[in-house]
């Protein structure tokens, strides 16, 4: 049985949570049915269990999920070339940086006030901004006093991985079953250009010594938590002319150590965020360039997509944050868990995947019927749920999908300026969307404007609104048929 077509604003907005309580205890398939059928055939249940509502390692999670991070973390025993842990900087969307560092207890408080209020909320990390495994005291004592009162959130943290090793055994204690270790090569001689120092044993190391020691901890690590049945995703930094053409041989390097994902960021270099690289003129790649490293390592370890660099101290679904919305003067300092919420919104979630398992399904072989050999770039605008249900002018980020002969993948995002801003400099923020959008063949939103749309035509890419709030995958695979000359099946939206 299909839900109505509904929004995750609607899901999760306080005036109807009484509607959502109705859906969740309505007539319908119970979520652990759901939950189990949006398992890839492939995957081992017991792997699913853990991954199938963690937003970063589940790329069908993330549509639905939210992750939030706790800045508790502050010291870091390396430095990165391309890093500047930075305080108090509530405009800029990078890793290191956060607008307030908590306490454990206060990382407590702010938690239960985010779980209490954000139903998607399933994931705890600590990403820094130093970290996680350096500062291993506040770390810990964070995650336990969490962990006692909210017990099926999902602890998470991302590592340098040079003191990981030191606590494999306590996060397997812990029942942490991810963690992140970025690993942006094998070689010394290129780390030595990544790292100018690093911290360990009581000293500092810099060079191709320092890069050497990194290297050989990191893979102790990895292989530690592997052993310990831990999920492992790896993040490596592109950085042209550096470290891009190397990354294959550190997918290689890290499949073989049993990495579960390895996710290619790009690298940020913006000279306004005042690291080495970005004062120093080091580039970071085009979007293009990014896609085409990650295409060339589809085979080795399984790639990630879809991440969005979070902030230290992020809070809401990827690619999106709610942390001003939290912060520690706004909480109560006597505050108590509900659960209600959170519990709800998945029993209405798990209902809303089950139907669109099958949407899905249905999309892609209508795409494989196509028999064509051709492919479609899609940039969606979404506020999550799998569906087309942002307005062009509101979106700072799309997502974008590719559609072919392989079906329909979700290869990235990319972020642009948002458009409706009561008229101001909208033709300048449009030139810079059309440029974003570089290579993209059609748009899908759930509303766009004239204008917006004839310019955009005018630079070679279509844009619609007639799928709004239908799954993207149904639409992509109706226009995908059209495009090819194949009858689509019939969608469930």
């Amino acid at each position: 049985m299909s839900l109505p077509t509904i929004s995750l604003e609607s899901l999760v907005s306080s005036k109807s949570f009484d509607k959502l309580l109705t859906i969740a205890k309505s007539a319908g398939c119970a979520s652990s049915s759901c939950g189990s059928s949006a398992k890839p055939d492939e995957m081992d249940s017991a792997v699913w269990e853990k991954i199938k509502d963690h937003p970063c390692y589940s790329e069908e999670a993330h549509h639905y999920f939210a992750r939030m991070h706790v800045a508790v973390a502050p010291a870091c025993n390396i430095q990165c070339n391309y890093c500047n842990r930075k305080y108090d900087c509530a405009n800029e969307s990078r890793p290191g940086v956060v607008s307030e560092k908590l306490t454990p207890d206060q990382a407590r408080r702010k938690v239960i006030a985010v779980a209490n209020e954000v139903p998607q909320l399933s994931v705890l990390g600590i990403a820094g901004p130093g970290d996680a495994c350096y500062d291993w005291k506040k770390t810990k004592a964070t995650f336990e006093r969490v962990a006692s009162e909210i017990r099926d959130i999902k602890l998470c943290i991302s590592t340098n991985g040079l003191a990981l090793a030191d606590h494999v055994a306590e996060l397997a204690d812990m029942n942490v079953d991810h963690v992140t270790i970025t690993i942006n090569m094998v070689d010394p001689e290129i780390g030595a250009k990544i790292y100018p120092w690093i911290f360990y044993n009581h000293r500092r190391h810099t060079g191709i010594d320092a890069a050497r020691i990194l290297h050989k901890r990191q893979m102790l690590g990895l292989e530690m938590l592997t052993a310990r049945g831990i999920l492992t995703k790896i993040n490596s930094v592109m950085i042209p002319s550096v470290n891009d053409e190397h990354l294959t041989e550190v997918n290689k390097w890290v499949k073989e150590r049993g990495a579960f994902l390895h996710n290619v960021m790009p690298l940020i270099s913006d000279p306004a965020h005042g690291t080495h690289f970005g004062l120093t003129g080091q580039r970071g790649p085009t979007a293009l360039e990014l896609k085409t490293l990650q295409d060339r390592l589809e085979g080795g370890a399984k790639l990630m997509r879809h991440c969005r660099q979070c902030r230290a101290d992020a809070v809401g679904l990827l690619g999106e944050d709610r942390g001003k919305e939290f912060t520690i003067d706004q909480i109560s300092d006597e505050i108590t868990y509900d659960a209600s919420k959170r519990e709800a919104y998945r029993e209405v979630v798990a209902r809303e995947r089950g139907d669109h398992v099958v949407a899905k399904s249905e999309a892609v072989a209508t795409v494989k019927a196509a028999g064509s050999s051709k492919s479609l770039l899609i940039a969606v605008a979404t506020k999550g749920g799998g569906r087309i249900n942002e307005h062009f002018g509101h979106t700072t980020e799309f997502q974008v999908y590719e559609a072919s002969q392989r079906g329909i993948s979700f290869i990235g995002h990319r972020k642009v300026e948002q458009y409706c801003l009561g008229g101001r400099g909208a033709d300048a923020t449009l030139d810079s969307i059309i440029a974003a959008l570089k290579g993209i063949d059609i748009v899908l939103c759930a509303k766009i404007g004239d204008c917006p749309k004839d310019q955009l035509a005018e630079a070679g890419i279509r844009a619609m609104d007639v799928y709004g709030y239908g799954y993207i995958e149904t639409a992509i695979s109706a226009l995908y048929a059209a495009e090819f000359g194949s009858e689509p099946l019939a969608a469930t939206a």
